[in-house]
């Protein structure tokens, strides 16, 4: 997690990561008539159509990870949402983040859930429903509909690896964030399941093809062009997997592909994991 405070033109991002075998009433409704630049990519409007990759990828985690905090909780633990406050979330994906957890209409807090995806958002709404200050809207962080300054606090967890140009995505994100406001992004470590498994199956052509565009590893440097205080904080986990079949599931659900072709022989892949595992466990 990074946190930068922007009292002056500065920022509070939170630079997440799952790392594993670690090292270390405001409505906004405007939708584009064309297609946003994110979801123009094919790869990526395909991942995000539904949940179901992303619920695919949430559910290991929440079966097998070992940090039973949980990310979800453990990235809430850090927010600071002052009452009177107008939130941004970009790329809310599911809403689950905050279930259970919305502000209270008296606290005079708003919140604007977005998504580049219509089927993402219309799942966050069904999950959080209706309330007088939460609103929905279609958005692509390249292109924030919103005036300079409005929003207290900006959210962008998991998602500033697939803007295509994410250096107006963040000059967005700093135009409409208030000169006293803080924004928190998450991402993932470099040193992960995705190289971890495609290792054991290097001697079946598997490369690793994770995106790397915006990660723990390299997020505080590209963040720094735009904001001049950046803190970074790392949740530290792991993977205690029994059933191969749910980690199987898991590398299908990859946007990437690293593991598309070797999974058409599913038998293979849990022969050579099941060879790393000890007592029915594969650590990750």
């Amino acid at each position: 997690l990074h946190l930068c405070d922007r009292r002056q033109r500065q920022m509070c991002i939170r630079d997440s990561s799952y790392s594993y075998r670690r090292e270390g009433g405001f409505m906004v409704k405007r939708t584009s008539p064309e297609p946003t630049a994110v979801q123009r990519d094919a790869a990526v409007q395909a991942q995000y159509k539904t949940t179901q990759n992303l619920d695919i990828r949430i559910s290991i985690h929440a079966k097998y990870s070992t940090n039973r905090q949980g990310f979800g909780n453990w990235i809430f633990s850090h927010y600071d949402l002052p009452a009177d406050a107008e939130i941004l979330e970009l790329g809310c994906g599911t809403g689950s983040m905050w279930k259970e957890r919305l502000p209270l209409p008296e606290s005079g807090t708003h919140l604007l859930l977005t998504d580049f995806s219509e089927g993402m958002l219309a799942s966050a709404r069904t999950l959080l429903g209706e309330h007088q200050n939460l609103s929905y809207a279609v958005m692509d962080i390249q292109d924030i509909p919103c005036e300079s300054g409005r929003f207290d606090r900006v959210i962008a967890n998991m998602m500033l690896y697939h803007v295509p140009d994410l250096d107006k995505g963040l000059s967005e994100v700093k135009r409409v964030l208030a000169d006293d406001g803080v924004f928190y992004c998450a991402t993932y470590g470099e040193n992960g399941i995705v190289p971890y498994i495609a290792g054991l199956l290097k001697d079946y052509g598997v490369i690793d093809k994770s995106n790397k565009v915006f990660t723990l590893q390299n997020g505080e440097e590209i963040l720094r062009r735009h904001f001049s205080a950046v803190q970074r904080f790392d949740y530290k986990d792991s993977l205690a997997v029994t059933d191969l079949d749910d980690l199987l599931d898991y590398l299908g659900s990859l946007i990437s592909g690293t593991f598309s072709e070797v999974l058409s022989d599913r038998e293979t892949v849990k022969q050579v994991l099941k060879k790393e595992m000890v007592n029915g466990v594969l650590h990750i």
